[in-house]
């Protein structure tokens, strides 16, 4: 199966890596949902918009612990690294991952599409300007803006109730329509609008080579090759058949 995946990788024109939170879990970062999923362990109304404008030092006490105190430890692992290798020999064109934690842009991934946006990056909800998160003090909740001072920040990922953020929707929408191998990564194809892109991509003609520790609703929908492990493992064997 490797050797498939490899051959149809290395005769595509144009590859494009989908990723969700399996890619990271060998991180340190737990998946949202399922067994050990961070919605088991926290109400997930923390991160609804309205409950976010309602309850703002709650909320941010919660984004805090969970996507800067926690999440912020994280490191790219192996699967990051070996999808940056094949963006570096110009083999995978674009990322589009749904997770919100950076990790392909650390692990030297240039053209990312995150999305549902980004922890690595904080907006105001007032005066609109964009700031690091870094250089955002959190030790004082909710944190000001540096720059109208008034104005309330906000993670620049989605909350329940917002939208895909532009240009990342359309641009990734695209690339369902031009790539002509997907390759899917630690994602089970429970989220919407997110798993309609590889299906899109199927539609349209691409190969799906997916990349999961069990079955999702790809395998049986969309799926051409399958490969079922850990994605550090399965990813640097599918970089070794590469060559």
């Amino acid at each position: 199966m490797y050797n498939k995946a490899a051959e149809l990788i290395k005769s595509a024109k144009r590859v494009c890596a989908f990723t969700g939170a399996g890619i990271s879990v060998e991180s340190g970062i737990p998946p949202f949902r399922g067994q050990g999923g961070l919605w088991n362990q926290y109400d997930p109304k923390f991160i609804e918009i309205d409950y976010f404008h309602e309850h703002n030092k709650e909320s941010w006490a919660l984004i805090k612990e969970i996507f800067y105190d926690f999440f912020g430890k994280a490191r790219p692992n192996a699967a990051h690294h070996a999808i940056a290798e094949l963006e570096n020999r110009n083999i995978v064109k674009t990322v589009i991952t749904q997770n919100i934690d950076n990790l392909h842009q650390e692990a030297g991934s240039k053209n990312v599409l995150e999305f549902h946006g980004t922890a690595s990056r904080m907006v105001c909800l007032d005066c609109r300007q964009t700031f690091a998160a870094t250089s955002i003090d959190l030790n004082r909740l909710p944190p000001e803006c540096p720059n109208c001072v008034v104005g309330r920040l906000k993670p620049d990922f989605i909350f329940f109730g917002e939208g895909i953020p532009e240009p990342a929707r359309s641009l990734s929408f695209k690339e369902a329509e031009i790539s002509d191998v997907f390759i899917v990564v630690g994602t089970t194809g429970e989220v919407m609008p997110a798993c309609m892109i590889p299906a899109a991509a199927s539609r349209n003609g691409a190969s799906i080579i997916e990349v999961n520790t069990s079955p999702s609703r790809f395998t049986e929908s969309v799926t051409d090759v399958f490969l079922q492990g850990p994605a550090t493992s399965v990813m640097t064997k599918l970089l070794e058949s590469i060559g």
